[in-house]
């Protein structure tokens, strides 16, 4: 598609994704210019008709994987990831990503070894079941055939700034979701927009605690995220799933709403029932769970239940959470946007 909004030509492939959040976007930048480099912005997972529909997409640009110059990745999981190995095989392009997830794109056997290693020690200390923790790994083990070939890839930091087509592109760093989750922005024709990746999706909340285990603040990180976004006020934001956002700062204020209420429900609920573990907080938040979802139920309950923590409202008592405080002001943890909740009339675009 190009969206007249935007004064040069951007391409949507959308690709399939049962598995996480829907339908996965690939960004085409440049693919009418000769003014800077063909550049994508995530790759879809590496699945056989994944990659049959990303060739088709980018056909209709005019583009195979050879053409492509330059590919930007938002952050290191597999349904962002997963053909960049195959695209930089057929076309020898840059793939660049954030150096706090680059060693996971490329396989790295050290980080992958610690990733799983500090995976494998919180849902212990989360007090997951042998039962559910059997399926969780029996889930992701199987999910290692999504991920393609490896790709080298240049890491950068936030702040980076890439020509893309005839635009110039700034890496903005967006944890939360992964550690080294990353938008790009650039000078749309009311505004600056982003490419948001994960840290900005139209219809779900992106994970928080369980996507990316070796974020040590999920929620602290993500808050800031999300105010960075309200702050900067982008105009309209391109996510990593489903339709375009088109009031990006709305969006981000009712996502710390949203976590805002949730909190609030984590503080009844240890206040009714007694010292929880965060297996037992998730029970209660989303109920019984299964494949992915059993590590972000109670990823998402323990990064609630650490922001508490580090606020002294609740205490550590072995692997549960005691109430503390049980009158604390929760509002005072979270960044003031109640002003940016959504307009009704500013909701996202068709997905």
């Amino acid at each position: 598609m190009t969206d007249p909004a935007l004064p040069f030509e951007l391409g949507q492939v959308q690709l399939g994704n049962n598995a996480f959040e829907g339908q996965n976007n690939c960004y085409v930048v440049g693919a009418d210019t000769d003014a800077g480099p063909t550049t994508l912005v995530d790759t879809g997972i590496g699945m056989p008709e994944v990659e049959q529909d990303l060739r088709e997409g980018l056909a209709a640009y005019d583009l195979s994987f050879a053409d492509v110059d330059q590919i930007l990745l938002t952050h290191w999981h597999m349904d962002h990831v997963g053909l960049a190995g195959t695209i930089q095989a057929e076309s020898d392009c840059v793939v660049r990503a954030h150096e706090a997830d680059a060693g996971l794109i490329e396989g790295n056997p050290h980080d992958e070894a610690e990733n799983r290693e500090t995976l494998e020690r919180l849902v212990d200390e989360w007090g997951m079941p042998e039962d559910e923790r059997e399926e969780l790994f029996a889930f992701m083990d199987a999910g290692g055939a999504g991920v393609g070939p490896s790709p080298e890839v240049e890491p950068f930091v936030g702040g980076a700034t890439f020509a893309a087509g005839d635009i110039e592109l700034e890496a903005v760093h967006l944890p939360g979701h992964a550690a080294g989750l990353t938008g790009f922005a650039f000078d749309g024709r009311d505004g600056r927009e982003l490419f948001s990746g994960d840290a900005l999706l139209p219809y779900y909340t992106p994970n928080v605690g369980g996507a990316d285990t070796r974020v040590e603040t999920p929620l602290a990180d993500y808050l800031e995220t999300l105010a960075g976004i309200v702050r900067t006020g982008y105009t309209r934001a391109w996510p990593g799933h489903r339709g375009t956002i088109v009031d990006p700062v709305g969006r981000a204020a009712d996502i710390v709403v949203h976590h805002r209420e949730r909190t609030g429900r984590i503080v009844d609920f240890l206040r009714e029932s007694g010292p929880a573990d965060p297996w037992a907080v998730s029970a209660h938040l989303f109920g019984g769970l299964s494949s992915i979802h059993i590590l972000h139920g109670p990823g998402e309950a323990y990064a609630h239940l650490h922001h508490l923590a580090a606020a002294d409202i609740v205490t550590g008592e072995g692997r549960a959470y005691r109430l503390a405080e049980p009158d604390a002001d929760l509002d005072a943890l979270f960044p003031d946007v109640a002003d940016r909740a959504l307009r009704p009339d500013a909701i996202p675009g068709p997905g």
